[in-house]
């Protein structure tokens, strides 16, 4: 088949649900593991930083298939697409829980990335051919359902399994649901998008996974390293000089493997911009929170999840009804608001102390996420609205790129502004202290109060970025959704924009 992506007559709302219950697994199953980690360490006589490879390998894996994913999505059929993803999600589900040694786990979880990697732009591909553009912000609203709550619930169930059952529960439990899936996939999945005969670029192949694959590692390794490190100096250098050569050729080429043309449509780079700093704050409250829970409080990691958990039904709540105002109200009107509240409670979290009651961290932390449930899909199906359905596979592709880079280079600066305070802060303290009282006790409380004192510069460092993130929603302006717009951005050329 060959021709352009049409709009369909009605929303296959089978097939969209089936994806949705398929990515929701898949994008749980990527924050399941954290908690995990030091019990896995236990178990298998590992180290930390050989542990971390869980999480590492899985989004080196999916960091470097997702700007493939476009390719794919035209190549080859979605009902093809979607059984062959999710038949290798559910074989690394499988792998990863019998696992009998650590190497066979970190197998298992980097298949299970190879599967899950195309399940989030095969959904948002056919959402947006599904819903007519006037209509997408609903729909994009329950997929952010999807995105940003399966990761808000996953470390508080993963901290309840781990602490009274097996960490292989984590995986056993997924199992079925994605057999169930599969199943029920090959027999109502239906190819609704076309294809066309296209070219896979094999240098552009490598660009992107040393470019990507470099910058996710390197930027991931440099919050634990310090961006000194030998590995994440050259980690970083190789991922920047290969992504250059990647932009650089998808420019030259006649088919591009991701066509950044894209980024002439201004909404949608206006957008991109926006979503990348907004991903990097939001990853960043989620390594400070629980550092200043579990660290500086000294609450446990299943306690800490049941304190996040009301900021994540917050934005389970709000994400539909979000994409509702979106189609009522535009973009900008929710994000600055959105923004700004996200900014005020960042700033009020800067202020958490020793003392700050459970409560209120609980309400600023939920204010917080609500805020962002009104930024993140109202942005970004903006952009997407002012892309042709030609081009919504390299729209998304490149969009869940982005988001995932910024995401690690967002927690590695965040983390890395935490340490240095930190540091510098034992070493203040110390040095206004007589040596001689100096105990190991002493050096407890000191280690604290300066950690403390790193996360609290670290959070107005954050509140700040979100300011920044808030100032260019201004200039955001409403795609216009009607008919006639609809069909002059499916005619013009991507070549006669300015």
């Amino acid at each position: 088949m060959n021709q352009e992506i049409k709009q369909l007559k009605k929303p296959p709302y089978v097939m969209l649900g089936l994806l949705f219950f398929a990515t929701f697994v898949a994008f749980l199953n990527n924050s399941l593991l954290n908690v995990a980690l030091p019990t896995i360490m236990v178990d298998f006589h590992i180290d930390y930083s050989t542990v971390q490879w869980l999480s590492t390998g899985y989004m080196l894996v999916s960091g470097i298939l997702i700007p493939v994913s476009a390719f794919l999505l035209t190549k080859f059929t979605n009902r093809s697409l979607f059984i062959t993803a999710l038949s290798v999600f559910t074989l690394g589900t499988l792998i990863a829980a019998v696992s009998p040694t650590f190497s066979w786990l970190i197998a298992g979880r980097m298949v299970q990335a190879a599967g899950s990697s195309v399940m989030s732009p095969l959904l948002m591909n056919i959402m947006l051919i599904s819903f007519p553009r006037e209509k997408r912000g609903a729909a994009m609203g329950v997929f952010g359902l999807v995105m940003i709550v399966a990761p808000a619930i996953g470390p508080t169930l993963s901290g309840y399994i781990v602490q009274y059952y097996d960490w292989r529960v984590l995986f056993e439990m997924i199992l079925p649901f994605a057999v169930v899936v599969l199943f029920l996939g090959i027999w109502k999945f239906k190819s609704v998008m076309p294809t066309k005969p296209t070219k896979l670029d094999y240098l552009s192949v490598v660009f992107s996974t040393i470019g990507f694959g470099g910058l996710l590692y390197g930027f991931s390794d440099a919050s634990s390293a310090g961006w000194g490190d030998p590995l994440v100096v050259t980690c970083i250098t190789a991922g920047v000089i290969s992504l250059a050569l990647f932009v650089i050729r998808q420019l030259r080429l006649e088919i591009p493997l991701l066509n950044l043309e894209i980024y002439k449509y201004p909404m949608y780079s206006l957008s991109a911009v926006i979503s990348a700093i907004n991903a990097a704050a939001l990853f960043s409250g989620m390594i400070l929170t629980p550092a200043y829970v579990q660290n500086v409080r000294g609450i446990s990691p299943l306690d800490s999840g049941l304190m996040m958990l009301p900021g994540a039904i917050v934005m389970g709540i709000m994400s539909p009804i979000t994409g509702r105002l979106f189609d009522k109200f535009g973009p900008r009107i929710l994000g600055f608001i959105g923004l700004t509240i996200t900014a005020v409670a960042t700033f009020m979290m800067s202020k958490f102390g020793i003392d700050t009651s459970t409560g209120y961290i609980i309400t600023i932390y939920s204010i917080r996420m609500f805020g962002i449930s009104m930024v993140m899909m109202p942005i970004m199906t903006n952009g997407l609205n002012q892309l042709p359905n030609r081009l919504n596979p390299h729209g998304t592709a490149a969009n869940n790129t982005v988001q995932q880079v910024a995401g690690a280079i967002g927690t590695a600066i965040f983390v890395s502004i935490m340490n240095s305070k930190t540091k510098a802060s034992v070493a203040d303290q110390l040095s206004a202290l007589d040596p001689a009282s100096i105990t190991e006790q002493v050096k407890a409380q000191v280690t604290q109060a300066a950690l403390l004192d790193g996360i609290q510069f670290s959070f107005v460092i954050a509140a700040i970025t979100t300011v920044a993130a808030l100032i260019f929603t201004l200039f955001v302006k409403r795609v216009d959704t009607s008919k006639a717009a609809q069909a002059k951005i499916e005619a013009v050329p991507v070549s006669d924009l300015k």
